[in-house]
Formats: C-alpha cells, structure tokens, sequence
C-alpha cells in the first residue's frame, strides 16, 4: 500500500487534538470542537486512508478501542447519545469520532456538523468539562488492556 499522501496528512504529522492515551496502534484525542466539550477520537497510529485498509485483527482492536471511549462516555457523561462517525472526507486517514450529545447541545439532535439549532449553553459545557477528567480517566484504564 502506497502512503497515501501520508507525508501531507495532519493525523500522522499531529496528535490531532488534546492526546489522551497513545497505545501501539491507536491514540485518543480530545477534539477543540467549539460547542462540543466531550468530543473524541481515535486515531489509527499508521496511516491508513480506510477501514477496509486494516487486517481483520486491527479492525477488532481499533473497535475495541472506540468501544472504551463510547463506554467512558457514557458511564462518566450520561449523555442522551454517544454518535459514531468515520468520515475522513477532510482528513483521509483512519480516525473514529465519538461525541458524547446531550439535548441541550446548540445542535441536538442534528449532526455537529449540520447548522447550530440554538445558542450553545455555556453552563452546562462548563459543567460537562468538569466531568471530562474521570471520563478520561476511565477511557485510559480500560485502553491500556489493549496495548
């Protein structure tokens, strides 16, 4: 497989966000998504353009890795859905959002990338940032299984 403008590509020259757990094969970051305070990913270490691109073995570790984020998120965030997006259109390399929504979010329940639906309540983001350290503490305890 070709790099695949791997030289050119964000994820492979940057974490991508704020690092939360670096493993062998993924990372978690933190996304600066303005509005969306718990708004993750997991990025495939190697550049890789698809998820097809990985062996049957890699695809069930990078899975098992967005399902701790998922997991953290719920049990730290209690947030009214958990959505799980791989697009790469942007970005063409491997990466997983998962963005904790609540029903007061300036979106809910359109996409995060549709248009904003209502202002952004600045009370609640900052009450759910003061929740994101024990969310992401849990999301490293259960990552590090995975190595």
């Amino acid at each position: 497989m070709s790099d695949g403008g791997a030289n050119a590509c964000p994820l492979c020259a940057t974490d991508g966000g704020a690092l939360v757990w670096r493993g062998t094969r993924v990372r978690v970051i933190r996304a600066d998504e303005a509005g969306f305070p718990a708004f993750y990913r997991v990025v495939w270490n190697a550049h890789a353009a698809e998820f097809s691109d990985l062996s049957a073995a890699e695809r069930v570790h990078c899975m098992e890795a967005v399902t701790a984020v998922e997991q953290a998120l719920r049990e730290h965030l209690a947030p009214t859905k958990v959505n799980l997006a791989a697009l790469g259109n942007m970005v063409p390399h491997l990466h997983w959002h998962v963005i904790a929504r609540f029903a007061w979010d300036s979106h809910f329940p359109a996409p995060v990338w549709a248009a904003a639906q209502r202002p952004s309540p600045a009370d609640e983001e900052a009450a759910l940032r003061a929740r994101l350290p024990a969310a992401e503490a849990a999301m490293v305890a259960a990552l590090q299984t995975l190595r």
